[in-house]
This record gives C-alpha cells, sequence and structure tokens, in this order.
C-alpha cells in the first residue's frame, strides 16, 4: 500500500500541441526539471485571481484555463510584492502557462512591481538557463515588452543580461530599433496630418 501510494504521487505531465519551450529545444534538451504537482494546493475559498497566481507560479497549465475560462478574474491582478501572473510565470520559468497569460486580452507586457519596480523583462533577462532565459525574453518581445523601462536601480533590462549572452543583447537592440522605427512612423504620420490641415485660405 505504501508504495502503491509513493507511485500515485508522481503522475506524467500532458503533452500539448501548443508551442512550447521543450519543442524549441528537441536539439539540445535541458536538464529534466522537477516534476510539479498537477493541482496547487490551496485553501478553499481562494480568489480567481489567487488562482491564477498560484497558476502562474506552479507552471499549472490546467488550472490557468480554468480561471481564464471562467471570465471572473483579472490578468493583472498583483500580490502584495506587486507581482502579476506575469512575473510569477516569468521568474519560475513556467512556459507552458506563459503563452496563455500574454495571449489574454488586455495583458499588461509591463507591469512594474513594488519593490524592485522590475518588470518580466528585467525577470527574465537574469535567468539562470541560458536557453530558458532566451526563449522568454523572446516571447516578452514578440508581445511587445518595452525595453526602457529601469528598475529601482535605474537599470534597463539590457543592463542587466549576462556580459556573454550575446543573443539575448541582440534580440533586445533589434526589439528596441523596431520600437524606435514604429515611433519614428507615427511622429511622420502627425506631421503629415498637420500639413494637411494648415493649408493657406488666401484665395
Amino acid at each position: 500500500m505504501i508504495a502503491s501510494a509513493a507511485t500515485n504521487l508522481s503522475l506524467p505531465r500532458t503533452v500539448h500541441s501548443q508551442r512550447s519551450f521543450s519543442d524549441l529545444l528537441l536539439a539540445s534538451p535541458l536538464e529534466p526539471r522537477t516534476p510539479r504537482p498537477d493541482r496547487t494546493a490551496m485553501a478553499d475559498g481562494a480568489s480567481n485571481n489567487e488562482r491564477l497566481l498560484a497558476a502562474a507560479r506552479s507552471d499549472n497549465e490546467e488550472l490557468l484555463l480554468e480561471v481564464i475560462n471562467s471570465d471572473n478574474f483579472d490578468i493583472n491582478f498583483q500580490d502584495g510584492l506587486g507581482n502579476t501572473a506575469l512575473h510569477n510565470a516569468v521568474k519560475n520559468g513556467s512556459t507552458d502557462v506563459l503563452e496563455h497569460i500574454l495571449s489574454c486580452d488586455g495583458c499588461d507586457v509591463d507591469p512594474v512591481n513594488r519593490i524592485d519596480k522590475a518588470t518580466p523583462l528585467h525577470l527574465a533577462v537574469v535567468i539562470d538557463d541560458p536557453e530558458l532565459r532566451k526563449y522568454i525574453v523572446d516571447s516578452l518581445l514578440e508581445a511587445g515588452a518595452d525595453t526602457r523601462i529601469k528598475d529601482k536601480n535605474g537599470d534597463t533590462a539590457s543592463d542587466l543580461v549576462p556580459d556573454d549572452d550575446t543573443e539575448v543583447q541582440t534580440l533586445i537592440r533589434k526589439a528596441r530599433a523596431q520600437a524606435s522605427v514604429s515611433l519614428d512612423d507615427v511622429a511622420d504620420d502627425d506631421d503629415d496630418e498637420g500639413s494637411a490641415g494648415s493649408g493657406s485660405d488666401d484665395d
């Protein structure tokens, strides 16, 4: 009976068809992570926002989808430290839930927490594993993360990238350049509209 109970504690994780970090790294897999529980243990009466934060911490895709499908939650809800579900997913390397969070309507990609004034991008660039770091940084940048935001120490995400990680530095530089081009386009459009509306009335 004891052996049977112990066996039941370790269930295989469900394989999902969605793009995942593990799919990206088939050529060079990482060391396997310790399996996480299929369910996050919480006290009765936990709000959907609390369940959302817990699902992001534990990479519990099933729980996260339950909350999202309930339509009774705030994707940008912050805990006492100012961390959102996106902060939690990034900090814990929760790749199964990351794309779901980013695809939620109204998801703020650049929320700032209270203690470090850090965005999820600040947390992503200091992830220890270089492949996981690159994957999460790329996901955040594709979702429109702002590379110019500074934390409480005055550092942008680019300032925190390890010196030897040229790939992530390149990703950030490209995102910054693209954002600059987009801003220039907006400025040009505004100038064109101003010129069109300032024609002379002298005839």
